[in-house]
């Protein structure tokens, strides 16, 4: 099982084994890199922790323990967790800042050890597990479970259904059937014979608003967030993009201390969706060592190598760039800062900026709304409407609640769109998935006023933490580069992503806060620079270079599980440029390149 977990861990492995319990670990070393061999057991042999991660505020509490006569045998932030989890129990999970995904067995009771399992607030370090034969198995990924040989290969049908809508599968139930994933901010606790034990143990803020923020204020959070993490026995530097968030850390970087930074750009030949020229302009600013690579079309990372790391189907079309400049980051240093999380947190996404548009004109239009809803429906779909006919999104979500509407945002495809894309009989099977109940008990779970930070309380516990952070963790970890996310500090969040919403949008631009606060640091056409995805050209690939890979992937889709005669006409009409299907036909290439890969074997329904 730790095998395949050698690329999260390949500079130590470790094995413990007693009273029925096995531990196995893989370790990447950044923090005291010579003695912190895991897994950790307390000298009376009671606890034992195999943790990965980082706790950034480890050397505090390390000094109150040993205030407390604690003595710890090396430098290492889990021994910390480990000691101060035979102090204070599930509670000190409270205290740690970082992201971790733990597992502690408590053997003091040798004929029946307590298994406990937590996974950080937001989810940034992964954790599975699974109830199976009497026995609880666990690990970073899928695939060490699975290489037990105790699962069957088959994926979940409604995780189809939310795969092909989405792009990627979110909630407690992985992609795999009978694989559970601890959800972020959560504990588990198992004794042999008993049922598991969830506990939710921290959100994002469930109230709101928060005072706005004073001056100062938000840079004041930055830079100590960033700080923080600059923690590492190992070489340190970060990404850089065209955008404020990247910017922003990066010139943290510098202001604490890792002068100059050394920081990563990706480009591309395609201008539009190349940042590489802005982000030579905060690198120059900064004084920074700056390596940019240029991103070509992969097949062999597309059809191999991803879908090994990525052992859940994930069709995020910037997992390939992010794997680039982790791969061409992991030549310099073995630690880098990332901006993710900044739009979750602030209030980035255009999406956002439309949603809140949606939001004046549902509460204006009143009753009405409903038929401007009709309107949107009957409204005719064009490849390239003229501006005047561009407003079919934004009327039909005029008949939909704030949760539907966001959600519909969020969709790559509608539910009846994926369902025929299926072969008749599982469509039929599957006629009853609904991936949206999940995203709606998120969205309405905070008692605010405000619909927009319900998205944003939606996106953080569902696409940030099962799209996002899965992308950014897995293309890390293949190439061993650790990724930390200083936007994404629990402080950060619960701060600033419930702030009144004039401090994350105004006059159409998202992310006010930030960018006022930045604009005292970075340069004015980075503050005022537009939004980009970080995306490839999919659609003008896949009738270039992957063209050929395209074909042979979906004319081997199992013709059990999909209507193949509706994938190759989809297929053929890309090709041949009479319509643009990039990303569903991405989304299909990289499900039959995954499903290869770890030889699923059936759909359960």
């Amino acid at each position: 099982m730790t095998r395949t977990l050698v690329h999260r861990g390949p500079d130590d492995e470790g094995f413990h084994s007693a009273h029925g319990v096995g531990l196995g670990f893989r370790r990447l070393s950044i923090i005291d890199p010579a003695h912190g061999h895991q897994p950790l057991v307390l000298p009376d042999q009671t606890l034992a922790l195999v943790g990965n991660g980082e706790i950034y505020n480890y050397s505090e509490l390390a000094e109150e323990l040993r205030r407390d006569g604690c003595r710890l045998a090396t430098g290492s932030d889990m021994e910390v967790v480990l000691h101060l989890f035979a102090k204070e129990g599930r509670a000190c999970f409270q205290r740690l800042e970082g992201m971790f995904a733990l597992a502690i067995v408590d053997f003091r009771d040798r004929l029946s050890p307590r298994i406990t399992l937590a996974r950080d607030r937001m989810g940034i370090k992964p954790l599975y597990w699974a109830r199976h034969k009497a026995r609880l198995w666990f690990g970073s990924e899928p695939k060490a479970l699975l290489a037990s040989g105790q699962f069957s290969r088959s994926v979940r049908g409604t995780a189809m259904v939310e795969y092909l809508m989405r792009g990627f599968v979110a909630g407690s139930e992985s992609a795999w059937d009978g694989i559970e994933r601890l959800e972020p901010g959560t504990s588990l606790e198992w004794v042999s014979g008993q049922f598991p034990v969830l506990r939710t143990w921290w959100t994002p803020p469930l109230v709101g608003p928060s005072p706005a923020p004073e001056d100062g204020e938000v840079l004041e959070y930055l830079d100590r967030a960033v700080s923080q993490r600059l923690v590492s026995d190992v070489p340190l530097g970060g990404f850089l993009s065209g955008g404020v968030d990247s910017a922003g850390v990066a010139d943290a970087m510098g202001r604490a201390g890792a002068h100059p930074p050394e920081l990563c750009t990706v480009s591309f030949r395609e201008e539009e969706f190349d940042e590489a020229g802005l982000a030579r302009i905060s690198a120059e600013r900064m004084g920074a060592l700056h390596h940019v690579a240029v991103q070509q079309p992969d097949p062999t990372a597309v059809l191999e190598h991803l879908p090994w790391n990525f052992d859940e189907p994930h069709a995020d079309p910037s997992n390939l760039p992010t794997w680039m400049v982790c791969r061409m980051a992991r030549e310099h240093v073995t630690v880098a800062l990332s901006g993710d999380g900044g739009d979750e947190v602030f209030g980035g996404y255009r999406r956002y900026i439309h949603e809140l548009m949606e939001q004046r004109a549902r509460r204006a239009l009143g009753p009405l709304a409903s038929m401007a809803g009709l309107v949107g429906r009957m409204h005719p779909q064009f490849r390239a409407p003229p501006r005047w006919m561009r407003g079919k999104t934004f009327l039909t979500h005029m008949g939909m609640s704030s949760a539907h509407a966001a959600w519909d945002s969020v969709s790559n495809m509608a539910r009846p769109a994926a369902l025929s894309l299926l072969h008749l009989g599982l469509g039929k099977a599957l006629d009853q998935a609904n991936p949206f109940a999940h995203w709606a008990a998120q969205h309405h779970r905070p008692d605010v006023a405000d619909p927009l930070y319900r998205t944003q309380y939606a996106d953080m516990r569902t696409t940030l933490a099962e799209q996002l952070l899965v992308k950014v963790d897995r293309a890390s970890m293949a190439v061993g580069l650790e990724v930390r996310v200083p936007f994404l500090d629990h402080r950060m969040v619960e701060r600033f992503a419930p702030m009144p919403i004039g401090h994350k949008i105004h006059g159409g631009v998202g992310k006010v806060a930030l960018r006022a606060a930045l604009s005292k640091r970075l340069d004015p056409r980075v503050i005022a620079g537009a939004k980009r995805g970080f995306d490839i050209p999919v659609s003008a690939w896949l009738r270039g270079p992957l063209a050929s890979p395209l074909r042979e992937h979906l004319g081997g889709l199992p013709p059990t599980w999909f209507d193949l005669s509706k994938v190759k006409a989809l297929q053929d009409d890309h090709l041949e440029g009479r319509a643009d299907h990039g990303l569903l036909l991405w989304t299909l290439l990289v499900f039959e390149a995954w499903r290869r890969r770890h030889d699923c074997e059936e759909v359960t329904v």
